[in-house]
């Protein structure tokens, strides 16, 4: 396959919608894109150039599994040994706490110089540009998708979603209309992690939402029977742009129609 360049992708978002002054949650899989010349540095290179310096990129830097084994997310260790880990897991520092199953874009761009990340030591975003500060600041453990958080506050920006090679089920948006919905089986849930409190690290826990996004896909399919979605492809990928609000307004429709 031929090597994917920096130029193609700037072409490739631009079509897709992206403009100067843009803000836009990034979900992305370069793997899917297949060669790109310069890997990550690259897709977040294009992206910056093409939103400039008065546009704001978010990126999710979900490090999940800073959460208690009961969540499952510990599926290697026997239950005899999870007191270990909530013993011992490090406590969340967004300057080096890594990213899980994020891709290696996400995690090079937390890493970005002038990104800037959000506190919440499970559910963090990283976010580049005009907006960065606003978006990452005062993310409550206990409004991870909220109104207050990042998604949130992309929402008041009037923010697009852009994604890359992956579907709807990494379409963290989604999970504000989640949190806006109204139905039967919503429901909140205790979550734990290792955080820092006065200097010392402790297990803490916080109540939030349930997180549920397995119907996702099956929304961003109706979505799109009803809203022009831009695609285009960039290698192996394909690109979808779309206006967050028009996603999430339609998703709350969606899920409190067809949720149980």
């Amino acid at each position: 396959m031929k090597p994917v360049v920096k130029n193609e992708i700037i072409d490739a978002v631009k079509k897709v919608g992206l403009t100067k002054g843009d803000s836009v949650m990034v979900h992305t899989s370069l793997s899917q894109i297949g060669y790109v010349c310069g890997g990550a540095q690259t897709v977040i290179e294009a992206l910056i150039e093409v939103v400039g310096q008065e546009g704001t990129i978010m990126m999710p830097t979900q490090s999940w599994k800073n959460l208690d084994p009961d969540t499952g997310v510990h599926w290697d260790v026997d239950e005899q040994y999870w007191n270990i880990i909530r013993e011992n897991w490090p406590a969340y520092d967004k300057k080096i706490t890594p990213t899980n199953t994020m891709g290696a874009t996400a995690e090079m761009f937390r890493q970005w110089p002038g990104a800037l990340r959000s506190d919440h030591p499970a559910r963090s975003v990283a976010a580049w540009g005009e907006h960065a500060k606003y978006l990452t600041e005062n993310h409550n453990l206990c409004d991870i998708f909220g109104e207050d958080s990042p998604v949130g506050k992309l929402y008041k920006l009037n923010g697009k979603v852009l994604l890359i090679g992956v579907d709807y089920d990494k379409n963290t948006s989604i999970h504000l209309a989640d949190a806006r919905a109204e139905y039967k089986s919503k429901h909140n849930t205790i979550e734990h992690s290792a955080v820092v409190e006065d200097g010392k690290r402790v297990w803490k826990a916080y109540e939030t939402l349930f997180v549920d996004g397995e119907d996702f896909v099956e929304i961003g399919k109706a979505f799109e029977k009803q809203h022009a979605v831009k695609k285009e492809k960039l290698g192996n990928a394909e690109l979808k742009c779309m206006t967050q609000r028009d996603l999430v307004d339609f998703s709350v429709t969606w899920i409190e129609k067809n949720r149980k």
